[in-house]
Order: structure tokens, then C-alpha cells, then sequence
């Protein structure tokens, strides 16, 4: 069994540190104030983001550019978080981390848009040692031209066959985040998925996108552990 857990508004809240940070990053780079008010961040890859700020504000992104926003953003983000305060682990998380961990044969993993010194630096600032999470794949990990995430479970899933020698079917990976591209790139796959309204996208959304389990947060862990694990008992799980 395979557990993939989204970052941002699924395990942690960051209360738009990502979006100051982003304008602090553009002007660094560009000498000049940039805007941001129509992009969409919402279960985005961080390079599709970087690469529509670009363009919104007049910039090629080519890879050279991309390159250098990376750079800008990465470093102030990463000391950003971890000197703000601003982190915070979201109702239910932590409990359902532990119970899903305590799995026999589980395997945690973290499925994320972020990069990785950013990803890596929210989950300790939210309290959590990133080596529980065994796989990880990262927003600049996706295979593909464009890149998208619904690449990423295929990441997640040939790391778990590297890590542990056998592979794992699709119906035994849960992807739990909180946006209708969590949910789209976990069906992709033939994966089940768990998808939690503390994002951008109500309940109604993220019920009709497909999710398999839709809640309106984490808090229920008991009762969010059980129905998973039903699925991985019934016959066709």
C-alpha cells in the first residue's frame, strides 16, 4: 500500500506565504514590481506556475529565466519558512499521518507541486520528520512535454518498486489532497483518492471531479482510516 499525501492546504496551511514571496522573488529578478492577482496556484506544478508569472509579466520563460525564478524564489521561500512562524499543520493531519503509518505494510509518500527545498522545509516547519515520508515526488519531477501531475503518481509508483523490489497496483495507491488535479492525477493511474475541502475547491467540486472519499477536513481520522482501509481489503482492492 501506497499513502501519497499533497503538501499545502491538505497537510499544512502556509496563510499566502507563497504568493509574497513569489512578488519579493519577481522583483529581485526583474527590478521591478510584477503581478500576480490572476494566477493560479491551486494544485499546480511550481515550475508551470513560475513559468505563467513569467509570461503575465512580460518574460520569456525559457529555461534560463525559469532557471533564475526558481533561484530567486526557492531561497527566500525556504528561509521565509522557516523564520515566519507562519506554517501550520491543518485539523486532523498529523493523527491521520500516524494511523495510516502504523499500516501493516503501508508506505507514506508526499506527491506535491512544490520543489523540493520548499516542500521539504513546510513539512518541518509543520512538524513533521520528512523521512516518514519514504517517496517523494516533486512539482519539477513530472516526465512529460508539458509537464502535468497527473505524471506524478507514475513517479511515485516506479519509486516504490525501486524502494521495495515488487510493484504496487494502481487500486492500492491513495492520493489525499485537496484540489481536483489531486484527484484527476490519482484516476489517471487507476489510483483511489481522498480528497479534503480546505483548499480552493468545495466539497461539491471535489465530489463531482470523482474523489472517492470527500470531506470537509481530516479531523475524522478514525473513521478516514477505516473506509481506506476497507478499500484495501475488499476483493478489488
Amino acid at each position: 500500500m501506497l499513502f501519497l499525501f499533497d503538501i499545502d492546504h491538505t497537510l499544512l496551511k502556509t496563510s499566502g506565504l507563497g504568493r509574497s514571496i513569489m512578488l519579493e522573488a519577481g522583483l529581485a529578478m526583474l527590478g521591478r514590481e510584477i503581478r500576480i492577482d490572476t494566477l493560479d496556484f491551486a494544485g499546480r506544478l511550481d515550475p508551470l506556475i513560475l513559468s505563467d508569472l513569467l509570461t503575465m509579466n512580460g518574460v520569456e520563460a525559457t529555461p534560463q529565466t525559469l532557471d533564475c525564478m526558481r533561484t530567486h524564489y526557492v531561497e527566500r521561500m525556504t528561509l521565509a519558512i522557516e523564520s515566519s512562524g507562519r506554517i501550520e499543520a491543518l485539523g486532523g493531519a498529523h493523527r491521520l499521518v500516524d494511523a495510516l503509518e502504523r499500516v501493516e505494510g503501508a508506505t507514506l509518500g508526499v506527491l506535491t507541486g512544490n520543489y523540493a527545498p520548499t516542500g521539504l522545509a513546510k513539512l518541518r516547519a509543520a512538524g513533521w520528520d520528512p523521512g516518514r515520508f519514504r517517496i517523494s515526488v516533486w512539482g519539477d519531477e513530472a516526465p512529460g512535454l508539458p509537464p502535468t501531475r497527473n505524471q506524478l503518481p507514475g513517479v511515485a509508483i516506479e519509486r516504490y518498486l525501486a524502494l521495495h523490489g515488487r510493484a504496487v497496483a494502481g487500486e492500492r495507491v491513495v492520493v489525499i489532497g485537496d484540489t481536483i488535479h489531486d484527484v484527476a492525477c490519482a484516476k489517471a493511474h487507476g489510483c483511489r483518492s481522498v480528497a479534503v475541502a480546505t483548499g480552493a475547491f468545495t466539497v461539491d467540486e471535489l465530489a463531482s471531479a470523482g474523489a472517492d472519499l470527500v470531506l470537509d477536513s481530516l479531523e475524522p481520522t478514525e473513521d478516514i482510516a477505516l473506509e481506506i482501509m476497507g478499500w484495501m481489503t475488499s476483493p478489488t482492492g
